[in-house]
Order: structure tokens, then C-alpha cells, then sequence
């Protein structure tokens, strides 16, 4: 099991990580939402929940929660910049299948559910 981050990402939650020695990490999981079912929760970990799985990312802690485990379990999160734009960008060997807009994902779970 693991949640990794590739250098790019890594540096871009360190600036986070620097500028606000309260946050523990990166807290990432799934919600429920789109017209496919899944969307990517990202935020900082002020705190570690009862039940997280924390991975070390090279000094990074990614902190996600065991509901949302089985759907991120592989990712590997990048940053990218293009032109005047920057996001993340999640490499989720779970995904079989994702909207159109991009918003939501499903996975094989969900299809045979």
C-alpha cells in the first residue's frame, strides 16, 4: 500500500509545510460526487484522525483516511505547470472509468456493485 509524490509535487507541499510549521502534512482521500461517483479530496493535515493511514514521502506525511484507502491506494500525485497554469495530477491505478468533464471517477468496485 502507498500514496507517493513525485518530486514536483513534494516540493510544492513543502512550501506549504514551510510556511506554516501547524500542519502535520497532506491529508488526501475521496468524496462522493460528479456524475461518475468519486472526486480527489486535497488539503493540509492540521491533525491525524483516528483511523488515517499516514505514508512518509521523503519527509512528507500524506495522511488518508481507511474509508477512502481502497479507491487511492497506488496514486501517484504530481504537480505540473503549464503556461500560467498549475495543479495537481493523480495517477490512480484504480480508476476504470472517469466523466466527461473530468470532475469524477469510478472503479471497478463500483461497477460491479
Amino acid at each position: 500500500m502507498a500514496v507517493t509524490l513525485s518530486d514536483s509535487a513534494r516540493a510544492r507541499i513543502r512550501g506549504y509545510l514551510d510556511a506554516d510549521p501547524a500542519l502535520l502534512g497532506l491529508r488526501f482521500g475521496v468524496s462522493r460526487t460528479g456524475c461518475s461517483g468519486w472526486g480527489y479530496k486535497v488539503d493540509m493535515a492540521r491533525e491525524q484522525a483516528d483511523g488515517d493511514v499516514v505514508f512518509d514521502a521523503d519527509g512528507v506525511r500524506i495522511y488518508v483516511d481507511a474509508a477512502s484507502l481502497p479507491m487511492v491506494d497506488g496514486t501517484q500525485i504530481d504537480f505540473i505547470k503549464q503556461g500560467l497554469n498549475e495543479q495537481f495530477v493523480f495517477r490512480n491505478p484504480n480508476v476504470a472509468g472517469e466523466c466527461g468533464c473530468g470532475e469524477s471517477f469510478t472503479t471497478d468496485a463500483d461497477k460491479a456493485a
